[in-house]
């Protein structure tokens, strides 16, 4: 009863979970900024943008981002380095969040969730189905049980 109750068969997919969510993330990430790779115009657009938020330098900041946004995908799509590319996921819309907040929220969540699957991936890794994996860059091991409180 136990079991069920707590689904534990469903934690030998826990690996094959992690690997669909850095696929998704990731292959979300490379898409969102693909158009402003290959458009002048739509990274003028996001110059602009900086630049009416306040930003210095908003024409670095902006190639800076959407190239960071780039290996962030590649990353978790490959599972290398995604520890780092987690915790920079993390922090890069950590500060959109805190730029657009209109929309109330509707419209922080897709931000929001990219800071918090950030932090996810960067305090836990790729899993085993990684690059990240195949160099043993996850070698602390993963608590396999929940949290015990004290009697």
């Amino acid at each position: 009863m136990r079991q069920l109750a707590f689904l534990t068969s469903a934690q030998p997919f826990a690996d094959l979970a992690l690997l669909l969510l850095r696929l998704f993330v990731g292959l979300f990430l490379i898409w969102g900024v693909m158009n402003s790779v290959g458009s002048s115009e739509r990274m003028t657009e996001f110059v602009n943008f900086l630049k009416d938020h306040g930003f210095p330098a908003p024409q670095l900041l902006a190639s800076i981002s959407i190239y960071l946004q780039l290996a962030m995908g590649v990353a978790f799509v490959l599972g290398l380095f995604t520890r780092w590319a987690g915790l920079l996921c993390a922090i890069h819309f950590g500060i959109a969040l805190a730029l657009d907040h209109a929309g109330g929220m509707r419209g922080i969540f897709p931000n929001g969730c990219l800071v918090f699957i950030g932090l996810y991936l960067g305090t836990h890794g790729a899993g085993r189905f990684s690059i990240d994996a195949a160099l043993r860059a996850n070698e602390l091991p993963r608590m396999s049980s929940g949290v015990r409180l004290k009697k």
